[in-house]
Parts: C-alpha cells; structure tokens; sequence
C-alpha cells in the first residue's frame, strides 16, 4: 500500500478555496485566518497567546506507539486527526501499526457530510480500510465490530460545547468498549472554548445525542479530561467503567490560546464561528437562521422579517448545508463576523425573542434540547434579565466546578 504526503491547502480568506494535493486518505478542509475582533463585548477571561511548543496528543508518538505494537486497533478519527500536516491514519500506517477499521463520527471520516446527514459504511478507496459510520443505523460500536480488535484510538477535535456531537461519539465508544473489555486511547485535543464555563446544566429529561452528560453548556474540558469524568462519573450504562488511557497535550493551560489548523466541521469554518458556536447554536432553536447555506455560518442570525435587524443574507441549500432554513428567502437580522464576544450570550437570545411578531412562534421544542433545560425558554418568556437567568443556574454550576477539579489534566 503506497503512501502520499497528506497536505493541507491555506487560503487568505473564508471564500477562497483552494485544494490540498491528492492524499490517500481525503482533502481536507483549508486552514482560515481568524476574524479581526472590532467590538468590546466582555469576555469572561481571555485566553493567553498560544505556547509555541504545544503538542496534541497525536504529536507524541513515542507516548502511544509502543501501546499499539503487536495490537489490532481501530480509530476513531476525521479530518481534523492530525499529527503535523500529516493524518494520523497515514502515520500510524507509515509506522506499521494494524489498523483493522474507522469508525466515523457525524460528518464523516472526511468531514464533509452535512449536519444530521445519515452516514452508510464503506471502504476507503484510498487505504482499503473498513469505514464503520457511527451516525447512521447506530452510534455504538457493535460487539461483533470489536470482535477483531485490541483496542480503541479516539483522536478528534472538539469545541468545547455540549451540543457538539463527537463528545456523544466518544461516550457510546467508551460504553461500547466498557462491555467488550477493549482498551481506550484518547489523544487529547486543546479546548478553543476551554477559558471558561457557563449555562445550565443539563437535565435528565432532555438527554439526548446532542446533550449526554450533566453538564454545561460550555464545559471547560477537553476531550481527555471529559473520558476520565465520564468514567470516574459512572456514566457509562451500567454504571461500567472503561480501560482509558489519556495521552494529556503539552505546554496547554485552559487558559491557552488555541487557533485550530483545520476547520472541526464544515459549518464551523473559522475561529470566529467557533468562538460565537456557544450562543449562536442556541438560534438553531429557535426561528431563526444562523447562517447555514452561507459563507458565514454560525456568524449570523437572522429570519425573514425586517424586524430583526438590518443586515440581510440568503441561505443556500450546499453540499455541506441541505435544506437550511429559510433556503432561497432573504434573511434580516445581525452580523458578528467583527465581533469580539467570547462568552455564552442569553442576552442575544432575549434581544432577538423580543423582536419576534409572533412570540408564541419564536421558540422550537429543539431549543430546551440544546440548553438542557426547559427553564431557560421559560425564564425568557417571563420576562427575566440575563443576569436572573444565569444565577438561577449558578449553584448547580458550582457544584459542577467542583466536580471537574476532580478530573483535570491542565490548569
């Protein structure tokens, strides 16, 4: 099996895009330069500038290599599983590792399906691998799928969000690896959201694959030090615990300054998207567009009422983007790509459930999923400040702080 150098394409701006050389495993999305910030929303504690000797997890081979001699693994990867410029699966192959099959989280191995777009199992025409969708038929490993494996590789780019999917990707692998005896390697990742922590706590009631854990919103973990909670927690079914081993990032605080090298999803396409993913998410609950079928997904809000402000957008049904909402009808509302907020907003939601003509049609049932809760929508209903809402959840919050000091890898 001939390998290639895996590369990646730059561009100098979000429009521009420009294809990586063929590579034997996919194309992957183009690095983008993070938007300048003009305004002066506050932050809760800005990051630090980014240490220049940082490793991931991946980058330290020598941590991990020895664990996998001799072994038949499988990976958890996509497009963002990266050692250098080169994707893990091609290095682990240059280096003779037995990887049997992928298993792929939402979005795909390569990153491109759209958002709750079913995934179907294939072979990859470039390694010959197996590629076991995990967000299709089922998003648990079978028995029968770990039947000829030793252990389990998860290495992923997260954001920092509950309602980010690979987390739930990485809990029913843990589960399923629980039940099956097989080891666990997580490869951890620096958190881009990982300064702070805010929002409710999620309720047993409105458990669901975009909310797994009680948590918050923004939970102020990296992958590695959420597989130790989810563990130490007994929050695998049955109460089981997994064989987890965590290769922690080097020279990462919390308060470190990550910029991602590749896009994590294909709507969340810059550092910008990511830093608003926090509040703008929450929109997707509600009758508003937030971009999708756009340039700027997650960078704007908006809907088909002149009402909800001056700036105006037309979302486009796209490959990576099927059926948004409102596709094809011109959008008004606001424009955050030169915004500097950093922090999760109720306010943004408040704003906008004023500006609707029609309150009782403002809100969707999707929106207590996202927050976990149905006493966000109902605060905001009330009439409630941001700062009543967010000190109704502030004891569970502390009680949640407390918790995570528990299982820490970084400052």
């Amino acid at each position: 099996m001939k390998l290639l150098p895996f590369t990646i394409a730059i561009v100098l701006s979000w429009s521009c895009a420009q294809k990586p050389a063929s590579s034997p495993i996919a194309s992957l999305p183009e690095k983008q330069i993070p938007a300048a910030p003009t305004s002066s929303q506050p932050e809760p504690e800005p990051p630090k500038k980014e240490a220049a000797q940082l490793l991931t997890g991946a980058q330290q081979l020598n941590a991990y290599l020895p664990e996998l001699a001799g072994k038949q693994v499988a990976m958890v990867v996509n497009h963002t599983s990266l050692v250098g410029n080169t994707h893990l699966v091609d290095t682990l192959l240059s280096h003779k590792i037995n990887i049997r099959k992928i298993f792929a989280p939402e979005h795909g191995f390569r990153g491109e399906a759209s958002n709750g777009e079913t995934l179907k199992n294939e072979i990859d025409p470039n390694t010959g691998l197996p590629l076991v969708s995990l967000y299709g038929k089922n998003k648990k490993p079978t028995a029968e799928q770990l039947a000829d494996i030793d252990l389990v590789i998860f290495d992923i780019q997260d954001v920092g969000t509950r309602f980010f999917t690979y987390i739930s990707t990485m809990h029913y692998v843990m589960e399923a690896c629980a039940e099956n005896a097989k080891q666990v390697i997580v490869l951890d990742r620096p958190n881009p959201n990982g300064h702070y922590i805010d929002g409710p706590i999620l309720k047993p009631a409105f458990k669901s694959f975009v909310g797994m854990h009680p948590i918050p919103i923004v939970h102020g973990l990296t992958v590695g030090e959420l597989a130790q909670m989810i563990n130490g927690e007994k929050w695998l079914a049955g109460g089981k615990s997994c064989n987890l081993k965590v290769i922690p990032v080097k020279e990462y605080t919390h308060q470190t300054e990550y910029i991602l090298p590749v896009k994590p999803s294909p709507n969340l396409p810059n550092q910008q998207s990511i830093r608003l993913y926090p509040t703008t998410c929450l929109f997707e609950g509600t009758m508003l567009s937030v971009g999708r079928g756009t340039d700027y997904p997650f960078q704007v809000i908006g809907a088909p009422d002149p009402g909800f402000g001056n700036f105006t957008f037309t979302p486009k049904d796209l490959p990576y983007a099927k059926n948004p909402p409102h596709a094809n009808v011109k959008c008004y509302g606001q424009d955050f790509r030169q915004d500097t907020l950093n922090h999760l907003s109720i306010q943004l939601v408040i704003d906008m459930y004023k500006k609707a003509p029609d309150k009782t049609k403002f809100f969707k049932p999707y929106f207590n999923t996202l927050t976990g809760t149905d006493q966000v929508r109902k605060h905001i209903e009330s009439g409630m400040t941001e700062a009543q809402i967010k000190q109704s959840w502030q004891q569970e919050l502390q009680a949640y702080k407390a918790m995570r000091n528990k299982y820490l890898l970084y400052p």
